[in-house]
């Protein structure tokens, strides 16, 4: 059985569209894309989803509160679930909130250092890096998310790079889906739908070239 470990934010985590900032709603479970994906990939498979409203990939979030680090906990997260066979990646939405301030580029670092870190752990062989679907600035998160637009701009080609020199695999979540209007980061139940085939195709294909 091969074991996958799906490391991201709130979309991982199944957030709703927020009527409310601040209000976090989750979509029922099965409705999630990484629940989709394991769907999808069958019983051979097993999918543990360790996704986490605002979680950053680098950086502390004193607004949001403890533990928001990608960096600081992911250890711990690979050892609590090892052994491993893959690992899909999907962080840096969070990073375009205007209270941190960086670039597209340096989000892109961000996720490297993800990935350094990881395979320094020595219990997951291969990583997908996945970028995320590009954020709105529209409806009810569009103050914490001031000027993320801009700054987004060739996130998903930045992370092309890394994925080919760090020989990781690369999935680029806006070429398959968009997020909902209504906060402008988080997605509806039928984009997590078609995600999660999606992401079932592509792990199927990275485990194949593995084996």
């Amino acid at each position: 059985m091969s074991v996958i470990l799906c490391y991201g934010d709130s979309n991982t985590h199944g957030t709703m569209p927020m009527r409310i900032a601040g209000l976090s709603e989750r979509h029922p479970r099965g409705q999630r894309w990484p629940d989709a994906m394991a769907k999808a990939l069958g019983d051979a498979h097993e999918v543990i989803a360790e996704g986490l409203p605002g979680r950053t990939t680098v950086h502390e979030d004193i607004v949001e509160g403890g533990a928001r680090n990608g960096a600081s906990v992911l250890p711990a997260i690979l050892h609590t679930h090892k052994p491993l066979d893959l690992m899909l990646l999907m962080l840096g939405t969070n990073d375009l909130k205007n209270r941190f301030s960086v670039s597209a580029y340096e989000i892109a670092r961000s996720v490297e250092r993800l990935v350094t870190i990881a395979r320094a752990e020595a219990v997951v062989p291969d990583i997908l890096l996945i970028a995320p679907a590009p954020v709105r600035e529209i409806g009810t998160l569009r103050d914490v998310f001031a000027g993320a637009e801009a700054r987004q701009h060739g996130l998903a080609g930045h992370l092309i790079d890394v994925a080919a020199r760090l020989g990781c695999g690369f999935v680029d979540a806006g070429a398959h889906v968009a997020v909902d209007p209504q906060d402008g980061v988080h997605w509806s139940a039928e984009a997590h739908r078609s995600f999660g085939a999606v992401m079932a195709r592509a792990v199927t294909q990275r485990l194949a070239g593995a084996a």
